[in-house]
């Protein structure tokens, strides 16, 4: 009874006009803004030069956690190779203690804030960054000033750590993604800079002195090569105000001028290092891409997402958006695979890194090359836009948090001299079409000799030759 009685008061509302639109005036101020809306209103980036150089860049959404960092432009690219390895020497030292705090001290300090300290070495940049409360952000910073500039760098302290990199060294070993890349870009790069791995060689970590770690960090650690970087609760002003306190006696010495960018040349070869012992074969195949400014990379990147990725742990595959996913799953051609753009400031690597059973290598290598090819010669706007839809998703997914996004300022700072507004970023990939996508494919893939790196029984894997000869298709 009391069930039919309420059904009728609903059907009495429900007839009334008035009430229908109020709940359509309802519902329609409640819808979501539009992207590009939202993309606009983002809190913008603020960015200060100070008289030494550094610059100074934050985006406060007025959250009560905050990430802070610096990012200088400095890693292994920057090496020799008498001391490749060093910059990496010097992430693990910066947390040892500093002339004002032992390590204990500082674990302790870092610990009662609750916060984290952390740090990353690249091949072009070296990265501390601490996370914490926003109103413990001055503090957080005069940690990273004393760790950046007063280290102390003790004998002792360096011992220790030259046995804790080599067993870092062979936990490397273990993980065959990051050996693969490392023969790719020792194969691709080889002979320049960025052919060097980032941890640098057994020699050199057995001989890294103090005298080159204070050297590396007299070049480098300078105010022009640095960007102090914020996101969350951070207050623009204030941490222009504590950076000149504690970074603005620091100047940029004559050898840090002085030190040019050497340009690294794409060599096409591979590298083949067979292992029947093991499961599975472990392969990445790359041409050369563009930089970080190049316009070309945008375009790039729809290529990217369209080539897309897939692991066999994860499902599906014969319903994927990607057509060599598609032929992947179905003919079971591979356990993953994973396509790449790496781009460093004026040359890259664009390719596709996959993991596969000696057997299927041959056909898995053939619809790689297919799949590459159609892209260069008969992509459709669907796709195409399709990509681009996925490729502003994952954008902003990767903004999901204060330190990705302390990170996307140092980046682009150092990348760029500024940070891209999310909306321009948009607006670049709106512009894209199937014929943009396809003129860039066939400038950088096309016809071009690629690189590869192999790792496992690799025996069944087409030779350099047959890879090369694949890499266009003749017309009748």
């Amino acid at each position: 009874m009391a069930s039919r009685l309420l059904l009728k008061s609903s059907l009495r509302y429900l007839g009334n006009s008035g009430n229908l639109t109020k709940i359509a005036k309802q519902f329609k101020s409640t819808q979501a803004p539009k992207l590009a809306e939202t993309l606009v209103n983002c809190p913008p980036t603020k960015t200060t030069t100070l008289e030494n150089g550094m610059r100074v860049a934050t985006e406060d959404t007025g959250a009560p956690t905050a990430t802070i960092g610096l990012w200088i432009d400095a890693g292994s690219r920057f090496e020799t190779e008498e001391n490749n390895g060093v910059a990496h020497f010097l992430e693990h030292m910066a947390f040892k203690g500093t002339s004002k705090r032992s390590q204990t001290d500082l674990e302790l300090e870092v610990e009662n804030m609750g916060a984290h300290l952390n740090a990353y070495t690249s091949r072009e940049q070296t990265v501390f960054y601490a996370k914490c409360l926003s109103q413990d952000v001055p503090k957080a910073l005069e940690i990273l000033s004393d760790i950046l500039q007063n280290s102390k760098l003790g004998e002792n302290e360096i011992e220790r750590e030259r046995g804790v990199i080599l067993r870092e060294m062979q936990e490397v070993e273990t993980n065959l993604q990051e050996v693969v890349f490392d023969h790719l870009h020792s194969t691709a790069f080889q002979g320049t800079p960025l052919g060097r791995t980032i941890l640098g060689p057994t020699k050199n970590i057995k001989c890294i002195s103090r005298n080159d770690l204070q050297e590396y960090i007299k070049t480098y650690y300078t105010p022009a090569r640095m960007v102090l970087a914020g996101a969350g609760g951070v207050d623009h002003d204030s941490l222009v105000q504590a950076a000149k306190s504690h970074f603005g006696c620091a100047t940029t010495t004559s050898a840090s001028c002085d030190a040019t960018l050497t340009r690294c040349r794409f060599t096409g070869s591979d590298l083949r290092v067979r292992d029947d012992a093991m499961p599975l074969a472990h392969v990445a195949i790359a041409v050369e891409g563009c930089g970080w400014n190049n316009p070309d990379n945008i375009p790039l990147m729809v290529g990217n997402t369209l080539i897309g990725a897939w692991d066999r742990s994860q499902g599906g595959g014969a319903t994927n958006s990607s057509k060599l996913a598609q032929a992947v799953a179905t003919d079971n051609l591979a356990h993953s695979f994973q396509s790449f753009n790496t781009c460093y400031k004026e040359t890259g690597l664009w390719g596709i890194y996959f993991v596969a059973q000696p057997l299927v290598l041959e056909d898995l290598v053939y619809n790689i090359q297919e799949e590459w090819m159609r892209l260069c010669t008969s992509i459709t706007q669907a796709e195409v836009d399709r990509a681009k839809n996925l490729l502003k998703t994952n954008m902003l997914l990767q903004l999901d948090g204060t330190t990705p996004v302390c990170e996307d300022i140092g980046r682009q700072m150092l990348c760029y001299g500024r940070r891209v507004p999310l909306h321009e970023l948009e607006k670049r990939i709106n512009s894209i079409t199937a014929d943009n996508v396809q003129d860039v494919m066939l400038k950088y893939v096309y016809d071009r000799c690629p690189a590869v790196a192999a790792v496992g029984p690799v025996e069944a894997l087409p030779d350099y030759n047959r890879i090369r000869g694949s890499m266009y298709w003749l017309r009748y």
